[in-house]
């Protein structure tokens, strides 16, 4: 296991909830926005007529703790479509994870299997799943395993299915953030995050067709949420070392976060490719 995802499991522990919950002050509407970006009812509709009479078959990639499901039945109309439930398989390294996604999954999403494992440790079934997703969930995948993982995630992709990628491109906060904390606090073999830019041009080399489109907008909060952001940016690096007040004196995080406050509060900008896998 690599550092990165070694810290990224510790912090999905019921030890660490606090932190995620002042992640989630403002990475919640990160889904707000994907359920907004295109029309979800339809991509299900579609689905389930190809499916014919039986249930949907879904698989959440690392599925954290459910909150684009939640999304999808609040801001695209998925609760009042009159869908068949979605057996839903979730995917996810932390036990922690999979079992705060189950107890969150809203109708007409339905758990029906886990599976405590990375992506590239994955054996999709035979059969594949009508829709396969990853929201915001692939950034502690290793540069040397992305090859693999996206092998793994197009293979649980059933005949005529689809696949969603949300992840941050490089000019997004996530990101460029976890680059120049990096730079500021080490250590020096650190890998980076891997961009949507990489996971696209991936996907492409091993034949898959992706199209992408551009989700932009700010995660926002009020100018005196300093608990809020210090923990929303401490989990955004899966590292807790260093408190707002240093960040805000090292370099180049300095500028950055000199940039991102605003007399009407904070604002980071997101960058995210919303990408569709097929082949």
């Amino acid at each position: 296991m690599s550092d990165l995802l070694a810290r990224s499991s510790a912090h999905w522990s019921e030890e660490r909830r606090a932190g995620m919950e002042a992640f989630y002050r403002l990475a919640t509407d990160d889904y707000r926005h994907l359920a907004l970006a295109r029309d979800w009812r339809a991509l299900f509709e579609a689905a389930q007529a190809r499916a014919g009479d039986r249930p949907l078959r879904l698989l959440d990639v690392a599925c954290g703790s459910g909150k684009f499901p939640n999304a999808l039945a609040r801001h695209a109309g998925l609760a009042e479509a009159g869908l068949r439930p979605v057996e839903t398989a979730l995917l996810d390294p932390s036990a922690f994870s999979i079992a705060e996604a189950r107890a969150a999954l809203p109708a007409p999403f339905r758990a029906v299997a886990e599976h405590e494992t990375t992506l590239q440790g994955f054996a999709p079934p035979p059969e594949g799943y009508d829709i396969v997703w990853a929201t915001h969930a692939l950034y502690a995948i290793p540069q040397d395993e992305l090859s693999e993982a996206m092998s793994r995630f197009r293979a649980a992709i059933a005949p005529g299915g689809i696949g969603l990628i949300a992840h941050s491109a490089e000019a997004g906060h996530y990101i460029g953030f976890h680059r120049r904390y990096l730079a500021a606090f080490g250590p020096e073999d650190a890998a980076p995050y891997v961009p949507a830019e990489a996971i696209a041009e991936t996907l492409r080399q091993q034949g898959a067709e992706v199209e992408v489109q551009d989700v932009t907008y700010d995660s926002a909060t009020g100018p005196d949420e300093t608990a809020a952001v210090e923990g929303y940016l401490q989990r955004c690096v899966f590292d807790e070392r260093a408190s707002l007040a240093q960040m805000h004196e090292a370099a180049p995080l300095a500028d950055y976060l000199a940039e991102c406050r605003r007399p009407e509060g904070w604002r980071f900008p997101q960058h995210v490719w919303l990408m569709t896998v097929t082949g």
